[in-house]
Formats: structure tokens, C-alpha cells, sequence
């Protein structure tokens, strides 16, 4: 059997957890910043855990994550 494929853009987006939950970047911290509050943009540049609804699609994504 051949080896599969790593998606490259998720492994770029995704890094695995010592625990082996997949952690990600929260979204809306790109522009637009004006108009969020100082606590708001700080909770946005914390890192995330990936929901459980999406963890087997992520898990698929990195085989060998």
C-alpha cells in the first residue's frame, strides 16, 4: 500500500496536542480590529481546540499526526 497523502494546508493550520487533540487559530483577527474591544482581540489571538464534531475530518487530514 502506498503511503497517503498529508493535506499541506491543514497541516500548516492544525499541530497536534500532547494529549492528541488537534489546536487551531480562532478566526476574525485579521482586519476590521477597530471596532473590537481590546478583551475581545486578546481571547482572539488564543489558540483553540478543534470540536469534536471536527476532529475526525482534522484526523483524517494528518494521518500520521
Amino acid at each position: 500500500m502506498p503511503k497517503i497523502k498529508t493535506r499541506r494546508s491543514a497541516a500548516k493550520r492544525f499541530e497536534v496536542t500532547g494529549t492528541g487533540k488537534f489546536r487551531r487559530r480562532r478566526q476574525n483577527l485579521r482586519h476590521i480590529l477597530t471596532k473590537k474591544n481590546a478583551k475581545r482581540r486578546m481571547r482572539l489571538g488564543q489558540s483553540a481546540i478543534v470540536d469534536s464534531t471536527n476532529e475526525k475530518a482534522v484526523s483524517r487530514m494528518l494521518p500520521y499526526a
